[in-house]
């Protein structure tokens, strides 16, 4: 990795995040969804839902984390398409800097705005009774496997982005990434669910992901559950980089 790669990449991610922060309303919005959901789940479906936990959020959290990821990835894809419709990549292609830089300043972005989101949906779920003695190793495998599954997630957005032909066609790709954990271990026991539905949502990537993340906040061991999220999101991300790039050098050629 070359020393103009990294500052290529810092000094297009700084002025992706500048971006961002002239536009605090998109972290505010990616949140607007995953927190009207936890509202809905806890106040509204929340008390005829057994878990076998005490408190209904503790249990639902992880999902809406993921779902917080899921939405906040769309923007990649989305402020990804307007920078070609706008003719930025080509610009930079007249530049002396690294090309694959472009892709991972969009990438890094993504990261740093998904996790402030994901703070945000934190702090209100402490609001709303959220509780865990999770030390601090714990929290930061948590940290670790979001910021993992982001990284996974936002590659996908990518690929969206450079191969959409319309700005909703760009974000559109997100809303079954956000269904998915609803057919999942992350809103019910997926025991509760019939034969070939509890199948697919035990064998899917968001319920070992969630699973894992759960265990870590209740402080049980996480057993195989961590290594499959790991594997699934170390998977998602090795194929969604190789398409993105093989779409990017597409695009630029």
């Amino acid at each position: 990795m070359s020393r103009s790669f990294l500052g290529d990449t810092a000094a297009l991610t700084g002025r992706s995040l500048t971006h961002v922060l002239r536009s605090p309303d998109t972290i505010v919005t990616t949140a607007v969804t995953p927190l009207a959901l936890m509202l809905l789940f806890v106040y509204v479906f929340g008390g005829a839902i057994r878990t076998g936990t005490e408190s209904y959020v503790t249990y639902l959290l992880p999902g809406i984390l993921l779902i917080t990821v899921a939405s906040g990835v769309a923007y990649t894809a989305y402020r990804l398409f307007l920078d070609l419709q706008g003719g930025i990549l080509e610009r930079f292609r007249s530049m002396p800097i690294a090309r694959s830089s472009v892709l991972w300043a969009h990438v890094l972005t993504s990261l740093v705005a998904n996790l402030v989101s994901v703070a945000v949906v934190v702090l209100v779920a402490l609001l709303l009774g959220f509780r865990s003695g999770a030390g601090v190793l714990a929290w930061l495998a948590v940290a670790g496997v979001v910021a993992l599954f982001t990284l996974a997630l936002t590659w996908l957005a990518v690929v969206a982005g450079l191969s959409a032909r319309t700005v909703d066609g760009a974000s559109a790709f997100s809303y079954p990434l956000i269904f998915l954990p609803f057919i999942s271990s992350a809103f019910v026991p997926t025991e509760t669910m019939p034969g070939p539905v509890r199948w697919f949502a035990e064998h899917q990537p968001v319920t070992s992901i969630v699973d894992a993340i759960r265990d870590l906040l209740a402080e049980q061991p996480v057993g195989t559950d961590v290594w499959v999220a790991l594997a699934w999101c170390v998977g998602i991300l090795l194929v969604a980089w190789a398409a993105a790039m093989s779409a990017y050098r597409r695009r630029v050629s």
